[in-house]
């Protein structure tokens, strides 16, 4: 079941994003093992905001954090645990964001994903969303510098990629 998030969860969130880098390991992404998790003010805020949805299954499971900015809903994280993965729980997550998004004010959702990880960029693709160059005029500031944003803090911007899709 993919629900808005309740307050509970939020401490389960770390965990579930944690085992999901897990899958990371022995690709160019290896560096997220390991490594820090969706900071808590920031899971409070899409709680707050109701832009963070859950996928429960006899307890959270899976996650995805979005947030509302000038008319897109930007997607910062989508993480499902190792255990749940390859049951849909993701693509569930991602079309509830997508259902969601016009209740949030957006017309448009947006994301940053690395381009060749077949469970990053093509996974988005095979869900509406299309690859967007950083400097397309249609893109706002905020979005068009996000890869670089991401670069300054160690992703390789040669994999890092901009996708777009309507509501």
């Amino acid at each position: 079941m993919i629900r808005v998030a309740h307050p509970a969860d939020l401490p389960l969130l770390p965990a579930i994003e944690a085992s999901a880098a897990t899958l990371f390991a022995g690709t160019a992404m290896a560096h997220v093992v390991g490594g820090a998790t969706t900071p808590m003010d920031a899971l409070v805020r899409g709680l707050a905001h109701r832009s963070l949805w859950v996928a429960d299954d006899d307890g959270p499971c899976g996650f995805l954090l979005a947030a509302a900015e000038q008319g897109w809903l930007h997607v910062f994280e989508l993480s499902v645990a190792r255990g749940a993965q390859g049951h849909g729980l993701g693509a569930a997550l991602l079309s509830a964001a997508i259902v969601g998004a016009p209740a949030l004010g957006c017309e448009r959702l947006s994301l940053t994903t690395d381009r060749f990880l077949a469970w990053n960029a093509p996974f988005y693709a095979r869900h509406g969303f299309v690859e967007i160059a950083a400097d397309d005029p249609s893109l706002p500031d905020w979005l068009a510098a996000m890869p670089e944003r991401e670069a300054a803090s160690g992703l390789d911007l040669t994999r890092r990629c901009i996708m777009v899709r309507q509501a």
